[in-house]
């Protein structure tokens, strides 16, 4: 798993995932992505490069969107891909985090 980050206009962090977002992947970045998150307002994590996701990532997900959350940031998901988007629609993980299919989209639910 693969994570790097850049600041987008307005504040907001994109953090881009790429690999596969299981047990290993979910390992690999939990620190640096905690890091970051804990150190942002707002952040969209582009899931476009992610492959496959199993039960630790979307744990790592669902714990930094709640976390985020908590201390009145916001985080969105943007363009998984459709075999990644539908295990996070079954898993309910839209209700807490917002999945969206454009960077304007995401950009716009992180806003303050």
């Amino acid at each position: 798993m693969e994570m790097s980050t850049e600041d987008l206009p307005g504040g907001a962090t994109l953090v881009v995932l790429r690999g596969r977002l299981d047990v290993g992947g979910a390992s690999a970045i939990e620190l640096k992505f905690n890091a970051t998150a804990g150190a942002r307002k707002a952040m969209v994590v582009d899931l476009a490069g992610v492959s496959f996701v199993a039960s630790m990532g979307m744990r790592l997900l669902l714990l930094v969107g709640k976390t985020m959350s908590a201390r009145g940031g916001k985080m969105a998901l943007l363009a998984p891909l459709p075999e990644v988007a539908s295990v996070l629609h079954t898993a309910g993980i839209d209700t807490v985090i917002p999945i969206c299919t454009t960077r304007d989209e995401a950009v716009a639910k992180v806003a303050a």
